[in-house]
């Protein structure tokens, strides 16, 4: 018992490190970004998320990307590709020139994703609202096919105001598509404000539920809870939605629920006091 609580305490420990460096290699590409900006709000939302997912679900690696039953992992929530691409730094599918050139003039590396199999990224994404029913096909397919890859689509709290969603929510409920996870990133914000005054989006779980998926509710940046309800995936003959309860611009203080930060240009300034409060995060929680 003793020896498994120390496996999971390091592994929970690994998995808050990787997120910090994410969060320290993302500030980096926004500088380097200059005019052109970047989505940072929306991505430091996502980054345990995602660390979870690649590191210790997907398993995220150069080998498994080609694999035909890979687990597949579609980013709805495509401005937050920051999270994305640093994702795929830490396992090893991409490298630093790769990262550099992030929303660079003919970069394989824009500020929305490129459809690219050879790198791990499965959808293209921009228009929100447009990853639930790609992932719902990838489902589809896999059923189909008797394959038995899981789908993993993250969504934006905001982008749930478009009806394409609800749409393929009834698709994935009808055909019992267990092996499809859509993972809600909740941080209550989107471009034009407070997601409840721009569009309220009610009673959130009850509103899934009624569409005939299982609801889960966790705390979107406490790992040990996104392993244990990612781990899960299938565990009935619904699929199934994470609502990830989150914070826009996590980790710094002048981005956190700001949605100033849904996009914005990062100063030298900015990027020295943000990197200052992720070190010092780092040297508390890593001590």
């Amino acid at each position: 018992m003793i020896k498994k609580g120390l496996v999971e305490y390091m592994l929970s420990l690994e998995l808050k490190k990787m997120a910090w460096r994410m969060r320290c290699r993302a500030l980096k590409m926004a500088l380097d970004a200059g005019p052109n900006g970047a989505h940072l709000g929306p991505a430091f939302s996502m980054m345990e998320i995602t660390a979870v997912l690649f590191q210790s679900i997907i398993r995220m690696c150069p080998e498994s990307i080609h694999s035909p039953n890979r687990d597949r992992f579609i980013l709805s929530k495509a401005h937050a590709v920051l999270a994305y691409y640093t994702g795929l730094f830490e396992c090893g599918i991409i490298d630093e020139h790769d990262l550099d050139s992030f929303e660079k003039n003919g970069s394989d590396f824009p500020g929305h994703p490129i459809m690219s199999h050879k790198i791990g990224v499965e959808f293209p994404g921009g228009s929100l609202g447009m990853g639930l029913p790609f992932a719902v096909g990838c489902a589809m397919a896999g059923k189909l096919n008797n394959q038995s890859f899981r789908t993993f689509a993250i969504l934006g709290d905001g982008e749930c105001n478009e009806g394409s969603v609800w749409e393929a929510a009834m698709a994935a409920a009808h055909y019992k598509l267990n092996r499809l996870c859509a993972v809600v990133d909740r941080n209550h914000l989107q471009y034009d404000g407070d997601t409840e005054d721009i569009m309220s989006l009610g009673d959130f779980s009850a509103k899934w539920s009624s569409f005939g998926w299982d609801v889960k509710s966790v705390d979107g940046h406490d790992v040990e809870a996104l392993l244990t309800v990612f781990a899960s995936v299938p565990n009935s003959d619904n699929p199934l939605v994470v609502i990830a309860e989150t914070v826009k611009g996590k980790g710094v203080s002048f981005m956190e629920n700001n949605r100033e930060w849904h996009h914005g240009r990062l100063s030298s300034i900015q990027y020295d006091e943000a990197l200052r409060e992720l070190n010092e995060y780092a040297s508390e929680e890593f001590k």
